[in-house]
């Protein structure tokens, strides 16, 4: 391991799919390669396989990340997701008193920056500057234009701190060049010892479907930003190729800055894709606790540490990634809140290490419920029960329920378990899924 610690760069795209990188499978674009930067650091790093978002949804992700706690123990998790009809809720997201990962990196002695999206509450109750983070520059809500950086009511929504920034351009651009102006900001304090957290969270490739080419579709996606009309699979790849270019810009500034080889670059995805991804050989996609909906990349780059080319087939989940930060950023756990994640530094110093890691997931949507124990899966959709061996079906087709009851029986009471020990789905928590079977045909 590294004697000094490294600066980390948590990078969050928004409802990207598990094939959709060319280091997952995805195809090349018509313009070639889709993933061109996010592929390098791969190749150059770790790749994990079987690794999961905290939920198939945005803001419960979101708050795992935040706390390294599983999300059913905080109210505001419970809505799927966020709505920003939530905006003068005083309960409805991230309590401020509560630990969270900048927090105690901050306390640590790290310089952290929130840049991109937030939606964990809003201002006066809720926000980043009042979770840990020392700058922020992004929305506040769940989804907004890449232009106007209006929300899906229409109000603006690009945040300085708390202060609205009008600011011209495009998202994903306007984001990634803050990162590296973060980076050249922190760079003489980062050489001394002084390091610095940046999550860089992008609202791409996430509705409306915008590419830098596009302002003019800003007009008519005013009234409706899920934009139910418009977007193709070319469209959403640029999408994705606009972001990893921007990536590319922030490696660039740490190279220039002689900070690459002690810097953690861990790339993932809040849930699964939405409706143009490609999760090949998955099933489903966000919102849905079959495989495509929960399990994401998982690229981590950190050339002090991480050799180069390798793969890990080692189960993990969102908030194990903030628990490891945690331990390498020399942070202490507040033992009021201890953690549910998992430290993964020791996959980190030597992929072919691996350790036992149950997982566990539930949705108040289509009363979903999952866990997984090895290459097992228990998976409950609409209030049927299947059982599936991933290693043999990572398509979830051949449902083993019936040939094997008593295995099916003992994951569903291991659920139980679990899921008695957090708090239970208020009866007021809302889902938000956007669209509907009126709008196109179900997955």
């Amino acid at each position: 391991m590294s004697a000094q610690r490294p600066n980390i760069i948590f990078i969050v795209a928004d409802d990207l799919g598990f094939a959709d990188l060319g280091c997952y499978g995805g195809r090349d674009a018509d313009f070639g390669p889709v993933s061109p930067v996010l592929d390098g650091l791969a190749a150059s790093g770790l790749r994990f396989t079987q690794g999961y978002s905290n939920s198939p949804v945005c803001s419960p992700t979101r708050f795992a990340l935040m706390t390294a706690r599983y999300q059913y123990r905080l109210r505001g998790a419970a809505e799927e997701p966020i709505s920003i009809r939530s905006r003068s809720s005083n309960t409805l997201g991230l309590p401020p008193d509560h630990p969270t990962l900048p927090s105690l990196l901050r306390d640590a002695g790290y310089h952290t920056a929130l840049i991109g999206k937030w939606h964990l509450g809003y201002p006066p109750h809720f926000g980043p500057m009042r979770s840990g983070y020392n700058e922020f520059f992004g929305p506040m809500s769940g989804g907004v234009d890449y232009f106007t950086h209006a929300a899906t009511n229409g109000s603006h929504d690009l945040f300085e701190g708390e202060t609205e920034a009008p600011t011209t351009g495009y998202l994903t651009d306007l984001l990634s060049s803050r990162a590296v102006s973060v980076i050249e900001r922190q760079a003489k304090a980062a050489r001394e010892n002084q390091p610095f957290f940046i999550s860089l969270h992008y609202t791409a490739p996430h509705w409306p479907w915008e590419t830098r080419d596009d302002e003019a579709l800003a007009d008519q996606v005013r009234i409706n930003l899920f934009h139910l009309n418009g977007g193709n699979i070319q469209t959403y790849r640029r999408m994705i190729y606009q972001m990893d270019e921007g990536i590319g810009w922030m490696v660039d500034a740490l190279e220039r800055h002689d900070l690459l080889d002690n810097t953690l670059i861990v790339f993932t995805s809040d849930n699964g894709g939405e409706r143009f991804s490609d999760n090949w050989p998955l099933v489903g996609g966000k919102m849905d606790l079959t495989e495509g909906g929960i399990r994401v990349p998982w690229i981590v780059h950190w050339p002090a540490v991480v050799a180069s080319g390798r793969t890990s087939g080692q189960l993990c989940m969102t908030m194990d990634w903030s628990t490891t930060m945690l331990e390498l950023g020399g942070a202490t756990a507040d033992p009021q809140y201890p953690l549910d994640g998992v430290s993964l530094a020791s996959i980190l110093q030597d992929a072919s290490l691996s350790f036992d890691r149950p997982l566990y997931w539930r949705m108040n949507h289509r009363n979903q419920r999952a866990c997984r124990f090895s290459g097992w899966k228990y998976l409950r959709v609409d209030d049927c029960d299947y059982l599936f061996n991933l290693d043999q079906d990572e398509r979830e087709r051949a449902n083993q329920a019936a040939v094997q009851p008593e295995r099916l029986a003992n994951m569903v009471q291991s659920w139980e378990t679990w899921n008695a020990t957090m708090p239970p789905i208020p009866p007021d928590a809302t889902v938000s899924p956007g669209y509907s079977v009126r709008d196109m045909p179900q997955r």
